[in-house]
């Protein structure tokens, strides 16, 4: 199959690995000319440092690749994904399948990625998306994952997880697109706040209660949104929770990480120097909550502290404080 993966990115780059692993003719679409120069040329991506890039690998700074492409993903930065998306549609034909891997919210619009790709492409694309507890770092080194495809049309979803499927990547399908985006969304902004807690030293039993609540809120989130609740408890939810809030791999994690030992928000990203995903989450999933009435201390809290300088460890402290309710509301 012709791939063009649009996204040069560590993320891009070991699905581009996957999928020329997997057999397909894949091109690798960077913004910049020299960037995919050299590329070409060295067969290293700085964000994956060790890894080799094979030669059959393309790279190109040229968006029309896509107008041969049967497969289409996107896998860049939320902020960057509609300008992507505009630059890519001349060049996209109708009906090619479209994956999105990209996790965030639109500033603004609050629409999710899937929604904006269908948005901006037209042309009766079916559009799916790919979510889960997924490192670049591990999957470029073919070690074992498992994501979620999810498409309305499980038809699509199913297409997808033949393409990517692998004997080191499982991928499991699902109809419900919109929850399996919300959890990538919200997830990170629940490892900044596990970085904030480790960077405080306020221990295991903190942590484990803050992501377990932070679990549930998510699940009413998605509940008011017209999603599954359970798809919450699934790799896209609980799984990629789990990976983003414990591993040093996790950019979310490593920033929270500097605010918690006294960094104010804006010097741990710079710290961190790519792109926190978590941070521009946090004011959308902020917007998106109060529309639709969802109750979400723990990323209000969050949202305080990189947003209004709010003290991390008073803060976290208040949630503690909070009137007492009973664990499971359905």
């Amino acid at each position: 199959m012709q791939i063009v993966v649009f996204g040069s990115g560590a993320w891009g780059t070991a699905l581009s690995l996957l999928l020329h692993g997997n057999g397909h003719h894949v091109t690798l679409w960077t913004r910049r000319a020299e960037k995919a120069a050299l590329l070409r040329s060295r067969r290293k991506n700085p964000s994956l440092a060790g890894v080799q890039l094979p030669q059959e690998l393309e790279f190109t700074a040229d968006p029309a690749a896509a107008e041969q492409a049967e497969l289409v993903v996107f896998v860049t930065p939320s902020y960057a994904l509609r300008q992507t998306a505009e630059l890519a549609t001349p060049y996209i034909r109708p009906g090619t399948m479209i994956v999105s891997a990209t996790k965030g919210l639109e500033p603004e619009t609050n629409l999710r990625m899937s929604q904006i790709i269908s948005q901006t492409v037209g042309k009766n694309c079916p559009v799916a998306v790919l979510s889960g507890p997924s490192h670049a770092e591990e999957v470029s080194r073919r070690m074992a994952t498992g994501c979620v495809a999810a498409c309305q049309d499980m038809e699509t979803a199913e297409l997808v997880q033949g393409v990517f499927m692998s004997e080191m990547f499982r991928v499991y399908t699902s109809q419900d697109v919109a929850g399996v985006e919300l959890c990538g969304a919200t997830k990170n902004i629940v490892a900044l706040g596990c970085g904030i807690i480790d960077g405080l030293a306020l221990g295991d039993n903190a942590r484990a209660l803050f992501m377990t609540r932070a679990l549930s809120e998510i699940s009413g989130l998605c509940k008011k949104s017209g999603a599954d609740p359970v798809t919450c408890y699934g790799l896209a939810g609980m799984g990629d929770l789990i990976v983003t809030c414990t591993s040093t791999h996790s950019r979310n994690y490593r920033a929270g990480l500097f605010i918690g030992k006294g960094a104010p928000a804006e010097q741990a990203l710079q710290e961190i120097g790519a792109v926190v995903e978590g941070y521009y989450a946090a004011g959308s999933i902020r917007e998106l909550a109060a529309k639709l009435g969802a109750e979400m201390p723990i990323c209000q809290c969050i949202y305080d502290i990189l947003y209004e300088a709010a003290d991390p460890e008073a803060s976290l402290r208040a949630l503690m404080t909070r009137v007492g309710k009973s664990e499971i509301i359905f």
